[in-house]
């Protein structure tokens, strides 16, 4: 009997028949030969998807229906699976080992399923807080994003799955994606955003790249020539398939012969630029290119060829759903990229056998928050939430007390006593037969509250459109703060009137979160309300509610929060308020900010842990309590992981990978990030002006700036290391050699990431202070020193020279710097390259 560690390694391992085989003559010979079977007809039909998520079958050629999944951090297709640390936590590790084992057990996964592709990674560059879709994202820093990427990629295809490495390209929002042309130059775009890719191509080999949304430049990706050939198939010599995402390449505005010629192989989920009629018309008139075709049907029948799908079912039926061994992977991505931010007194780690009582209070302490909204997200078989790993984790001797804390907001909804305009409870609902609130309404009723809200995203617009009005009163009870909370779903609009001024607008948009406003009433006076709604549906889904503040925090966490020896307070996101289709918000969620003061004053022990894909305000009340942890998105092992670190069993080892802004003004991106008014008809718009001063690199050069909470590279650890001798030596081609040791000074094991950053002083063209150009992550025992060598390439000291179309290093002195946080080099070294 084998091992067990033994057996896990034998049983994780890639098999001769599942590893992808590389372009060969022999390949392409088999290609040449399935191509000259196929009738014009049957090549046209490959080039659109199928059944949402399937390409289409050739049986005369032995080519089955390739099914694919959303996967960015679990594979979706299927019915329940496992649900792993979302990319910015698996960033968040900054371990290439991890991301290639989470990449092999998610091929295992897609393999029991019998899906061929796998929708991930996605790699898109973490810009600004407020994208939804940060969460599925390795961070600011492409090279970090980049050997995460290549990592995961080669997992994945390691088990004889495509990966399909997305949203090609410059995707930084989600603000009205489908609609928004990113304006980015040409440098900025090859040293910032395309680099991640760049890697996935060169040295993963990724099998697929997916086209994003939004336009670039002024072109959709699917249709931009300078992204789909010149640069992925000719500059990067890409060999596989190039798709659309779902529908990125239908509607007002898009062009199906500039897709055709562009690069695009396949249109998903369907063919509607791609319709057969169309290019069957053109191919014979001549209008698009007969060898055109035959290059995208080759990309297809290649990668089914390199992969195996011809000559292998893809379903193994001896690979479990369920699997142990996939559960131990989770727990390990969820554990290496939590990050400690703050550890004041060292309250951290608890102590189990001191502890009578602790209080987990939360909107995320239960149930498990383990994936954020949109495709990303996971149904698993089963998931830790932090209330049952803190309680098996903790043990029998110590009582764990639980309370949410917060109403939810269909509790909210619920409870709200409102007037209607002739004094009767509730609100009187018009309904009129068009979406304008034209004429008189239809139809007359009184609501006794507004609680339709269902958090859809993905629905079918009505046929026949129509527009609802609430109107009415409330009355607060007592003087004091109100939170006004509305909600509805998808591309649904509404405006909120209070005393006859809008104080909440939800502009049309394809997706949104909850929204609020706090206002100050008196008691017994009356407001009048007015609530506009524009359902997208034929059925409504609209919420309304008023709380008064000082009612938000439950008396029962109050009191819970003061009899525990320590609280744990659960806050942050979900995938209601952070999801694919639209952008958050800095702050955190209603009512959380209070949550986390009324526990912090009744428990001067309180340890926060904000569940996010990014950065969030805290300047409100972070000064208020000794303990916060970052655990992002953390999967479905999340609670027993948070568990084992602030009760010690695991020294926290993660490190942002993001800059961590006080304030969203702090962020260069903010005079950029938002769109600019545009003229109806016109694409809304945003323009790169950061240029490559991004995250750190902003931060770093601009010294004199407001700096970052925590920045890019940070995170504490029960342990503590110090870096030292450092020496750089260079070599023949513009490379370079840099060796230092890290030393374990603390009394426990810990792991450190060393990171290696380089500065030109010397370069012709403007260029940030640093740059994150090698990075290792160590585990050492207490003592224990070792001595690491990074090698530098020669692009870790070039830079894009828009003029000769490539990448330049000018000679002189540059400079390397070595330490565990971008702001936190200790070691600086000097070196000279001259050709």
């Amino acid at each position: 009997m084998l091992p067990l560690c033994l057996a896990f390694a034998v049983s994780g391992a890639a098999r001769a028949d599942t590893v992808p085989a590389p372009d060969s003559a022999a390949i392409e010979q088999r290609v040449d030969s399935l191509l000259a079977r196929l009738t014009l007809a049957q090549k046209i039909e490959l080039l659109g998807g199928v059944d949402n998520f399937s390409t289409h079958a050739e049986p005369q050629i032995g080519l089955p229906a390739l099914t694919m999944s959303d996967g960015p951090y679990g594979v979706r297709g299927a019915g329940p699976s496992t649900a792993y640390a979302a990319g910015i936590g698996l960033a968040a590790s900054w371990d290439p080992a991890l991301a290639e084992k989470v990449g092999e057990a998610m091929g295992r996964d897609a393999r029991a399923r019998g899906i061929n592709f796998l929708l991930g990674p996605g790699v898109n560059i973490y810009r600004a807080p407020q994208n939804g879709r940060n969460v599925e994202y390795y961070g600011e820093d492409p090279w970090l994003a980049g050997n995460i990427a290549v990592g995961f990629i080669d997992g994945v295809q390691s088990q004889g799955v495509v990966a399909t490495v997305k949203h090609f390209a410059a995707n930084n929002s989600e603000y009205d994606r489908r609609h928004l042309d990113t304006h980015i130059d040409e440098r900025t775009l090859r040293e910032i955003y395309l680099p991640a890719f760049e890697m996935a191509v060169k040295q993963a080999h990724v099998g697929a790249v997916m086209s994003s949304y939004n336009l670039v430049n002024g072109d959709y990706p699917a249709e931009n020539q300078e992204l789909g050939l010149d640069i992925l198939q000719k500059d990067w010599g890409f060999q596989g398939i190039f798709m659309s995402d779902w529908g990125a390449t239908s509607g007002p505005g898009h062009d199906w012969k500039k897709a055709f010629d562009a690069g695009l192989d396949l249109e998903m989920p369907a063919a509607d630029a791609f319709a057969p009629q169309r290019l069957l018309s053109a191919l014979h008139d001549g209008t698009l290119s007969q060898a055109t075709l035959d290059d995208k049907v080759r990309r297809i029948l290649r990668t089914a060829v390199r992969f195996g799908f011809l000559d292998r079912p893809q379903k193994d039926l001896s690979i479990p759903r369920f699997s142990l061994q996939n559960d131990r992977v989770a727990l390990q991505g969820a554990l290496e990229g939590l990050v400690l931010l703050k550890n004041e007194h060292q309250l951290l780690p608890l102590d189990a056998s001191q502890l009578k009582t602790i209080a987990v209070i939360g909107p995320n302490a239960e149930p498990a928050i383990t994936s954020a909204g949109g495709s990303s997200h996971v149904d698993t078989f089963q998931s830790h939430s932090l209330l049952s790993g803190i309680t098996h984790v903790a043990g029998e001797q110590v009582r764990v007390l639980y309370s949410r804390g917060l109403p939810t907001a269909m509790e909210v909804f619920k409870q709200t006593a409102f007037r209607g305009p002739s004094g009767q409870a509730g609100l009187l609902k018009e309904t009129f037969a068009n979406d304008d609130f034209n004429g008189k309404p239809a139809t007359s009723t009184v609501d006794p509250q507004v609680d339709q809200w269902k958090p859809e995203l993905w629905t079918t617009p009505a046929v026949h459109r129509q527009s609802i009005r609430w109107s009415g009163s409330f009355v607060p009870t007592h003087d004091g703060q109100y939170l006004f909370l509305t909600a509805a779903a998808s591309e649904d609009t509404y405006t909120l009137y209070v005393d006859g001024k809008p104080v909440i607008a939800q502009p049309h948009r394809e997706g949104q979160a909850p929204l609020y406003a706090t206002l100050s009433l008196h008691a017994n006076q009356p407001v009048s309300i007015r609530l506009d709604y524009k359902p997208d549906v034929d059925y409504s889904r609209m919420g309304l509610g008023v709380i008064a503040v000082d009612d938000l925090i439950a008396p029962d966490a109050r009191k819970m929060a003061a009899m525990a020896d320590a609280a744990v307070v659960a806050v942050g996101f979900d995938p209601s308020s952070e999801s694919e289709a639209y952008d958050r918000t800095f702050v955190l969620p209603w009512g959380q900010e209070a949550l986390i003061d009324a526990v912090a004053a009744a428990n001067p022990k309180t340890v926060v842990t904000v569940t996010s894909g990014g950065a969030y305000a805290t300047q409100r009340w972070l000064d208020k309590v000794p303990a916060l942890l970052q655990n992002w998105y953390p999967g479905q092992e999340g609670g027993l992981a948070i568990a084992e670190v602030l009760f010690g069993k695991r020294s926290p080892e993660g490190k942002l990978p993001i800059s961590f802004e006080r304030e969203p003004t702090d962020n260069p991106t903010h005079d950029w990030y938002d769109a600019a008014p545009h003229p109806a008809g016109t694409h809304p718009s945003v323009t790169y002006g950061e240029g490559v001063f991004l995250g750190y690199r902003w931060y770093t050069s601009h010294p004199d700036k407001p700096q970052p909470l925590f920045a890019f590279g940070y995170g504490l650890s029960y342990t503590g290391f110090r870096f030292a001798h450092v020496a750089v030596k260079a070599l023949p081609g513009d490379e370079a050699e840099v060796s230092f040791d890290v030393v374990n000074t603390g009394k426990r094991e810990g792991a450190e990431v060393a990171q290696v950053y380089v500065g030109d002083p010397s370069a012709k063209v403007a260029r940030p202070e640093r740059e994150l150009k090698a990075f290792r992550k160590v585990r050492l025992q207490p003592g224990q020193t070792q001595h690491l060598v990074l090698h530098l390439d020669r692009r870790s000291f070039a830079y894009y020279d828009v003029q000769s179309k490539n990448w330049r290093v000018d000679p002189g002195q540059f400079k390397v710097y070595v330490g565990d946080a971008s702001n936190n080099t200790p070691l600086e070294a000097d070196l000279t390259l001259s050709h």
